[in-house]
């Protein structure tokens, strides 16, 4: 009786220490409590870092989250998961000034903790800069092959922003070739129509680089549709690619089929932004310049306008 007291007396961090030796020793993996590291990967954590438990309302989101999308589905088979075997790996987090502390890596796991309304969760505290903690929630999500190519592509360029970090830079922090960085900046500069199919998976990266080889936007938008509405696959796109430049003598940027076909995507742009604003919207465009008119009805109908594309007056 003497011995448990003295073993439940020594605290979390002897318990952790004593939970890494056994795993070493054996090379096994163990499922343990939440107050305890559960496999090497996370002894590995605990060597740089410290391990606490906290209240989860004191844990704060990352400003640097690169993930967008969640899927709920999934957060709620997590949380029955934590609920049912209990939190296996400690969320990683940094301590701020004011007592809060930020959440470095798995925004999931603390989804699915609040969730199930758990008060207190353990985690790996560690010391990061502004720069270093929006490369570590990247990194894991990139490890984890969680983030869309866009995701991934709008968090590397929020790492070159913010931290005003050079692509060879960002390449060092993700362990991956500049190239792979570079390609991956070159998405955002797709149209905004073609990200959100990328997003979505209806399109794969191989299409992408295609259409990046494209110059007109307009073109991009209508080869991404015809990718999608015909399920063509890589090859497919280039021969469809092929077929267009080889005939692009037959229809100049005058021709009808040409003018029609720029119609159609300048139409269904009106369409979209006259549904969102709810109000007679048109474009005059050209491919080096235009403009959008917005009839609106008086004064009342200019501020819910204004109110709806966020413009403060």
């Amino acid at each position: 009786m003497a011995t448990q007291r003295k073993t439940l007396g020594r605290g979390l961090g002897a318990i952790i220490s004593a939970g890494a030796k056994k795993v070493a020793e054996s090379g096994a993996k163990k499922v343990v409590s939440q107050a305890q590291a559960s496999t090497v990967k996370d002894v590995k954590i605990a060597s740089h870092g410290t391990y606490s438990e906290v209240p989860i309302d004191k844990i704060i989101p990352s400003p640097y989250q690169a993930r967008i999308e969640f899927d709920d589905d999934k957060i709620t088979q997590l949380a029955d998961s934590i609920a049912s075997e209990g939190l296996l790996n400690p969320l990683l987090v940094r301590k701020l000034n004011d007592g809060k502390y930020e959440l470095l890596a798995g925004e999931r796991r603390l989804r699915a903790c609040q969730k199930i309304g758990l008060k207190k969760v353990v985690v790996c505290i560690q010391t990061a800069s502004d720069a270093s903690s929006a490369a570590k929630g990247l990194i894991e999500n990139l490890q984890r092959a969680d983030l869309n190519p866009i995701e991934e592509a709008n968090g590397i360029l929020k790492l070159v922003h913010s931290f005003h970090l050079t692509q060879e830079a960002v390449a060092q922090r993700l362990g991956k070739p500049r190239s792979t960085i570079a390609n991956a900046l070159r998405l955002l500069k797709l149209p905004e129509e073609v990200r959100g199919y990328i997003s979505k998976g209806l399109m794969g990266i191989g299409h992408a680089k295609i259409l990046m080889g494209v110059d007109d936007p307009v073109q991009q938008t209508i080869i991404a549709r015809k990718i999608i509405e015909n399920d063509l696959n890589v090859r497919s796109t280039e021969d469809l690619i092929r077929r267009m430049k080889a005939s692009s003598d037959r229809t100049t940027p005058g021709t009808p089929i040409a003018v029609a076909a720029q119609n159609a995507v300048i139409r269904d742009i009106q369409n979209k932004i006259s549904t969102r604003l709810n109000a007679s919207v048109e474009i005059k465009h050209t491919p080096k310049r235009g403009k959008i008119v917005i009839t609106y009805l008086g004064n009342d109908d200019l501020q819910r306008i204004l109110d709806t594309i966020g413009v403060k007056i």
